[in-house]
């Protein structure tokens, strides 16, 4: 069975190359393979993925190993797997997903090893204001209650 370390070898030249980072491998015991792929401005290309996908089968011959290979980008439906995710969206609307039950959206504004900052417009009542007036409120959530974030998408 191929090993995460072993790929990541192979196509990190290509993902270096060419402003690509590796977001996550997944290898299922029937030796199915996942591969995702970002980039931290523009979009993954199906150039891309297919490149990958050459080089992956190169450097690994199919009679040696039976595998079945998919290479992707990471899409806009899956929760952040690495920091670089995070710096790619800073300064975009995020939804965080909580482990005790419930979710939060706002712009991400700062992520760390203490947690995911996000920056909320609330409503407030100021003391002497008759009328509520909306504030940005940063709030700090620790890694240890954030179940998963991921970007929020929006048509309009």
């Amino acid at each position: 069975m191929l090993q995460k370390a072993e790929i990541q070898q192979v196509i990190e030249p290509y993902l270096q190359e060419h402003g690509l980072f590796l977001v996550n491998i997944g290898i299922s015991a029937g030796n199915d393979i996942e591969i995702y792929v970002d980039r931290m401005s523009g979009e993954v290309s199906i150039d891309d993925c297919a490149a990958i996908n050459d080089i992956f089968e190169n450097a690994f011959d199919r009679e040696k190993e039976d595998y079945s290979l998919m290479v992707s980008s990471a899409g806009l439906d899956m929760p952040f797997m690495v920091a670089r995710q995070f710096e790619k969206f800073m300064g975009s609307q995020v939804q965080i997903t909580l482990k005790k039950g419930g979710w939060v959206k706002g712009t991400l504004t700062g992520y760390s090893e203490q947690g995911i900052e996000l920056t909320i417009a609330r409503l407030v009542k100021e003391e002497g204001m008759k009328k509520k007036v909306e504030r940005k409120i940063a709030t700090l959530y620790p890694l240890a209650e954030v179940k998963s974030c991921k970007p929020v998408v929006e048509f309009k």
